[in-house]
């Protein structure tokens, strides 16, 4: 299986290195796509066109792998390769005919950093690094958290301002991955989500938002089983 892996608002490529060495060592191939997420003028064509772009030409049908914010964009970039699979991981959905924002979702979890994220001027947002550690990556060992927080970037939210490309779901298998102690999407939005839009029950895996950094191993055995139905 090739694995297309997204990266959700903040983050980039890097943050999908442990996992990759996780799939590779059980004989998968992967490619692991950098968003242009700080750029303000891109929205979902633009971040579509970047997924498209890196997956290989000798790739077969992929697996497609969306976390957090890249939920919005996967199943446009599905409809427009060959596309075995979608997984959304501790994902954010779109609706057809609206933009994210004016789903008005309730995905909050309720936990308040002590370092929430930081807005700015031009629109975009940033986190400290103790809030990101406290959000993101409070499960991981302490120097991935510290590392993986100094890392993120800003922010720019075209993405979920304006109304989706996606005129309706691409006919491809789906499945929905939620943990169980995340601190930025909640179980109910998740189970939620993925039983209206998608149709399926979600697959619980535990700890944080960003098992890709805590629980490398596990989500990757979790990916190739979903995959495997």
């Amino acid at each position: 299986m090739h694995f297309v892996l997204v990266h959700g608002a903040y983050h980039g490529a890097w943050c999908w290195d442990e996992l990759r060495t996780e799939l590779s060592s059980g004989g998968h191939d992967s490619t692991a796509v950098d968003l242009p997420c700080d750029d303000p003028d891109a929205g979902a064509e633009r971040y579509v066109d970047e997924i498209l772009h890196a997956i290989p030409k000798q790739a077969d049908a992929v697996v497609m792998v969306g976390h957090s914010l890249a939920g919005l964009i996967i199943p446009i970039a599905a409809s427009r390769t060959r596309t075995a699979m979608a997984i959304y991981l501790c994902a954010l959905l779109p609706v057809p005919g609206l933009s994210f924002d004016a789903q008005h979702a309730d995905f909050v979890t309720g936990f308040e950093p002590s370092q929430p994220a930081i807005g700015h001027p031009d629109g975009s947002a940033s986190w400290p690094e103790e809030g990101a550690i406290e959000t993101f990556f409070h499960d991981c060992a302490p120097h991935v958290a510290r590392d993986a927080a100094k890392r993120l970037r800003r922010q720019y939210w075209r993405v979920t301002q304006e109304v989706t490309p996606l005129r309706q779901w691409p006919p491809v298998p789906a499945a929905y991955i939620l943990c169980t102690d995340d601190r930025m999407i909640s179980r109910d939005y998740g189970t939620t989500a993925a039983r209206r839009q998608l149709g399926v029950d979600p697959i619980e895996l535990p700890g944080g938002h960003s098992p890709f950094l805590s629980r490398p191993r596990v989500l990757a055995r979790a990916l190739v089983r979903a995959a495997a139905r």
